[in-house]
């Protein structure tokens, strides 16, 4: 199998550990643990004293999947496959459902994942670019027209990563549309759903028909990253069937000791969210600031949830500019190319206000000097 580099991860690895303040950030300021405890309300850690270390469930503790479950209208407890975080569960999918020669429509931009992984399993990618005039939003004709009777599966993120973009829910349902008529299926991304900045609210694709497949993350809403868990969700028992057919030669099960603590969470995700949205319409609110108070930087305001992809009118490319940025100012952001597109960066405004606000404002300086220059 030969992959290509993981733009966007590799250069994250490479430079976000030396920075003061990270205005890459895609997950909602992660909890420490005490306040995780708090949250859950009463002492998690002397109950997890007895708890015996063997293996987990190979679909995922029952009461977190129960947990989880209730996030959908339409999907039950045995619907859903707990993951080692959301790009598990997206390379699981591809893994069951791809053969070399079979083509895969992706958008463009997005996590690169989903369309190199495909790349690397033999499939044939054709990409479906956003452009920043359509509000990085799939135009649906083009997708109509991409989609045939060899298309294997159509690949989408809603909400969108780099842009914030949102699909509504019209949107969507012509998108499984297309992806019903042709007898292909539909894998949606939501790794940021729920994250509604603007009082939208978008159902689960999983909950429009069975021919979607629906992933998701503990890291970026609920604010666990480092539990490094996610799932898989589907109406299609069968395609559940296959994905754990293969996933015994992956990872067996997870962590017992860290599904516990994410199914005590879940019952308290209500909460959770309201947090994640307070801090992200904070940091929001700075940003559109910076942004829209300089005529060199342009944007798409992001409806959903934590990241933002402004355009900038300078004359230097976006990697040496976060270098810059992070060598000069001790502001880390990705640049645009991590994504294939120049002249833009990705910010993530889920960092704790404060080092957003400094982050922020040190951004603001930099750019006001190669303006200046």
């Amino acid at each position: 199998m030969r992959v290509k580099p993981f733009l966007v991860e590799r250069f994250m690895s490479s430079y976000e550990h030396l920075a003061k303040f990270n205005i890459a950030e895609t997950c909602v300021a992660p909890f420490k643990l005490s306040e995780l405890l708090n949250l859950i309300g009463r002492d998690l850690i002397e109950e997890l004293k007895d708890l015996v270390l063997d293996y987990g469930y190979t679909e995922g503790l029952p009461e977190l999947r129960e947990g989880i479950a209730k996030l959908y209208k339409k999907l039950e407890p045995d619907d859903i496959l707990i993951t080692k975080g959301a790009i598990d569960a997206n390379f699981q999918v591809f893994y069951t459902l791809l053969e070399p020669g079979d083509k895969v429509i992706s958008i463009f931009p997005a996590y690169q994942q989903l369309y190199s992984a495909p790349e690397s399993l033999g499939a044939e990618v054709d990409l479906l670019e956003l452009k920043e005039e359509g509000s990085w939003l799939p135009n649906l004709d083009e997708l109509e027209r991409k989609v045939d009777e060899r298309t294997k599966l159509v690949v989408i993120n809603n909400p969108h990563n780099p842009t914030g973009s949102l699909m509504d829910e019209r949107t969507l349902r012509e998108v499984i549309r297309i992806v019903e008529d042709s007898g292909s299926r539909l894998l949606c991304d939501e790794s940021y759903h729920g994250l509604f900045l603007d009082g939208s609210s978008v159902p689960s694709a999983a909950d429009l028909s069975e021919r979607v497949v629906v992933t998701r993350s503990f890291s970026k809403p609920l604010s666990m990253t480092s539990l490094r868990l996610g799932w898989i969700a589907t109406r299609d028992r069968e395609l559940i069937e296959e994905i754990k057919l293969r996933r015994d030669y992956m990872s067996i099960s997870n962590s017992v000791l860290v599904e516990k603590i994410a199914a005590e969470a879940m019952k308290n995700v209500d909460r959770i969210y309201e947090r994640s949205l307070r801090i992200l319409k904070g940091n929001l609110s700075v940003l559109k600031q910076l942004i829209e108070s300089r005529d060199y930087l342009h944007w798409v305001p992001p409806r959903a949830g934590s990241v933002a992809f402004p355009r900038y009118d300078l004359n230097i490319g976006s990697e040496e500019l976060a270098l810059r940025l992070l060598k000069e100012k001790g502001t880390f952001l990705v640049p645009g190319s991590c994504f294939g597109i120049e002249r833009h960066v990705r910010i993530g405004f889920g960092a704790r206000p404060e080092i957003f606000e400094e982050g922020v404002r040190r951004l603001g300086e930099f750019l006001d000097s190669l303006q200046g220059g």
